[in-house]
């Protein structure tokens, strides 16, 4: 009988490779062949590991016969410095073993640095492209940024949850709501995982999620999606909702940090310039507003929103002015907020919320959240809505809650605007937009 005890195998990866510690040593590696080059004589492997590429080297008698690239090999060899190698270091290699060929070859080749390729090419070919080193690299940070939240939060003392993705009332209101059939009953996929973060502010008083949102927007620009990953959280016993700025600004200082010590090689790869997070100027969204259009020359259209060209003047305006590439942009105007934003008891025409801009775009989305029970039920219904259709909502309001507020985060344009990218599909792994569902 055999008992199954839980010693995983251990695998070589290129950092464990690139320390220099096993030099001259024996080892056996696992990995795909990203490229083969005959030199006569000589044959010049280079395998892709999980996370980098060796450089191997061996006589041509050792290769299995029709040995191409995207065959998954099992190698064995003797690691040996040599400063031509990218990395400093080869493998000589000794036997190789074929664990599995390709059906077809590749329709691109990921051997090359750069891949020039239309968009609508690559993700048709994404469960491919995926494997060139650049386009890992993208995903590799975005794990950073994922493992980041996940860590600063729990150290401050958030709990982690887990909420609802079939919802029977939208969290945002609109039209952008994706309707489903619910064994004969109306439902919907969740806009914001907001009421019920919320609801769990009255269970732990701080909790976060990382989570799918689903928004039914109909239009096709560089900056959307209609399913995206949202970094969530929600704190209760605030005293302002600058509290929720302040936590913000901690996790992307802790951001910055993880990045520069653990994803070092996709930085240098990607060229990414990491942001100073050390402190983040705030303009109230009337000002951010006003000194932008003054400064560049142009007409204020719209009064209660941003628009995409004046999110990245203010952008620019932070950076050239204020040397920021973030900018907190406060109190916005409350026709423009959610019915659960909280109003500015100075001025009731703007609300305590705010959003963030990076490299001038908006990233995140906050603000306080209304806790009374009266006045919740007073601006639903000075909006036309009917409370009765937010009876388990309003629960928690009806049933005492702290003061709170929160915020959420979209992964994918932290993404693009990090590392630079043109297009948000391009830091999304399968995109969903109004054309594509595959794959």
């Amino acid at each position: 009988m055999k008992f199954v005890t839980g010693e995983c195998r251990q695998t070589t990866t290129y950092g464990g490779l690139a320390g220099g510690g096993l030099n001259n040593a024996g080892l056996t590696l696992h990995g795909a062949v990203l490229a083969l080059r005959d030199m006569g004589g000589l044959v010049f492997l280079t395998l892709r590991l999980a996370d980098g590429a060796v450089q191997c080297v061996c006589d041509p008698a050792v290769l299995p016969e029709g040995l191409t690239e995207e065959c998954a090999v099992e190698l064995s060899g003797i690691l040996r410095s040599e400063p031509r190698a990218p990395g400093g270091f080869e493998v000589g290699v000794e036997q190789i073993a074929v664990l599995s060929r390709p059906a077809e070859p590749m329709p691109v080749s990921l051997a090359k640095k750069g891949l020039d390729l239309h968009l609508d090419t690559e993700l048709a070919l994404r469960p491919v492209v995926l494997r060139h080193e650049k386009r890992r690299a993208v995903f590799k940070l975005q794990e950073g940024l994922c493992r980041a939240f996940r860590e600063y939060l729990t150290a401050q003392r958030f709990t982690e949850v887990h909420t609802p993705k079939i919802v029977h009332a939208g969290a945002e209101g609109g039209s952008n709501i994706f309707k489903l059939d619910y064994f004969g009953k109306k439902a919907y996929l969740a806009q914001s995982p907001q009421f019920y973060k919320q609801t769990m502010v009255g269970v732990y008083e701080r909790v976060f999620e990382i989570g799918p949102v689903f928004r039914a927007e109909k239009h096709s620009t560089t900056r959307h999606l209609n399913e995206y990953t949202g970094l969530d959280f929600e704190m209760g016993y605030i005293s302002s909702f600058y509290d929720v700025m302040e936590m913000e600004t901690g996790f992307l200082q802790y951001v910055v940090e993880l990045l520069a010590k653990d994803c070092a090689y996709e930085l240098a790869l990607l060229g990414v310039e990491l942001p100073d997070a050390s402190h983040i100027p705030c303009l109230r969204f009337d000002e951010a507003k006003r000194l932008a259009a003054e400064k560049y020359g142009y007409k204020i259209r719209d009064p209660y929103d941003l628009e995409p060209e004046e999110e990245a003047h203010i952008g620019q305006y932070a950076k050239e002015v204020l040397g920021s590439d973030f900018l907190f942009v406060t109190h916005y105007p409350s026709k423009k907020r959610p019915f659960y934003a909280m109003d500015d008891p100075v001025d009731p025409k703007y609300t305590l919320s705010f959003d963030l801009l990076f490299r001038g775009m908006e990233v995140t989305t906050g603000g306080q959240r209304i806790h009374d029970y009266a006045a919740q039920v007073a601006k639903m219904e000075a909006r036309g809505m009917d409370p009765a259709g937010f009876e388990s909502y309003l629960m928690i309001h009806k049933h005492g809650m702290p003061p709170h507020g929160g915020l959420g985060i979209g992964l994918e344009r932290l993404t693009m605007k990090l590392c630079g990218l043109e297009n948000v599909r391009q830091a999304c792994l399968f995109p969903r937009d109004r054309s594509r569902l595959e794959p």
